[in-house]
């Protein structure tokens, strides 16, 4: 896939500034261009995301010669929305040594001692790799805004648990991440946005198949409960979160073979923007690699 191809996967679903951003026009069920059924529609995107598969191989191999640029995909999403699958399905052809996933789960006692994100840090991406964040500190502005009783557990100084500490947790993170663009750290942030109606029928899927029973959790059947509060955690911070240097892209989920195919042209393009060229040798280096011919060609 060239990049201009790519634009069309890309910028419909590009948020980089929030003053005017509504949840409410990106469509879960949105298949882009693709008409007809799931099954020809389908069909033609799992060809393009194998070829996407192949040029982001090559992107990739470039970004850990160069050794300058980390890319950070961070993906947020509801329950079931196939944050798991794409993960797999998109970076299945890049080289395990040049790519960290890091899936984070409930606060440890050890991280609860610490700020909100200390354990990120720790986490994110060496030059020259891609890191993959499956849920982020975006959790403390999502499920920590709807469970009042999580932010309690943090043990935050009651002074400063006010109502604006959404508002700067927005600040603290808009902050953090030109901190890492301006490190080299370049930030691309998804949001797997699905249906409550798709999020029912995968749900019923695992019920009714014993090989998913391992992937239902009442805990998710619970949090469905608090969904229209979850939707407007969302849209406030992805309105409140996005900018040119780390924008999000609210990928529609309800078809998962459009979501990869647009979150592979957000790779691709992303990487393709860093201009990676195959470094260039010195002197010495190069001096190195004739003695080496000569040595061989004994």
């Amino acid at each position: 896939m060239k990049r201009k191809k790519l634009i069309k996967y890309v910028r419909p679903y590009e948020v980089t500034g929030g003053k005017k951003f509504r949840l409410d026009d990106f469509s879960p069920g949105d298949k882009g261009h693709f008409k007809g059924s799931d099954d020809e529609g389908g069909e033609e995107a799992k060809k393009l995301l194998h070829a996407g598969i192949g040029k982001m191989s090559e992107l990739q191999e470039l970004l850990y010669a160069q050794n300058r640029w980390a890319v950070l995909l961070i993906f947020q999403a509801m329950d079931a929305a196939g944050k798991d699958g794409t993960i797999k399905h998109v970076m299945s052809g890049i080289n395990p040594q040049g790519c960290q996933v890091h899936s984070f789960k409930a606060p440890s006692p050890e991280e609860l001692d610490h700020d909100y994100l200390w354990r990120s840090n720790l986490a994110l991406p060496q030059r020259g790799q891609i890191g993959i964040f499956n849920r982020s500190y975006y959790e403390e502005m999502l499920v920590v805004r709807v469970h009042k009783k999580i932010l309690q557990a943090e043990r935050m100084p009651e002074s400063l648990v006010t109502k604006k500490i959404w508002k700067q947790r927005f600040e603290d993170v808009r902050n953090y991440e030109q901190y890492l663009s301006r490190n080299g750290v370049v930030v691309r942030k998804f949001f797997l946005h699905v249906s409550k109606g798709e999020q029912k029928r995968r749900f019923l899927a695992r019920l009714d198949n014993p090989l998913k029973h391992w992937k239902f959790s009442a805990a998710d059947l619970k949090e469905r409960g608090y969904w229209d509060d979850y939707q407007g955690a969302y849209e406030d911070m992805i309105g409140e979160t996005a900018s040119k240097e780390a924008p999000w892209y609210v990928v529609p989920a309800d078809h998962k073979w459009f979501t990869h195919l647009v979150v592979a042209a957000v790779v691709i393009e992303t990487l393709e923007s860093l201009g990676l060229t195959v470094p260039n040798l010195s002197e010495e280096q190069r001096e190195e690699l004739e003695k080496a011919r000569k040595v061989l060609g004994k």
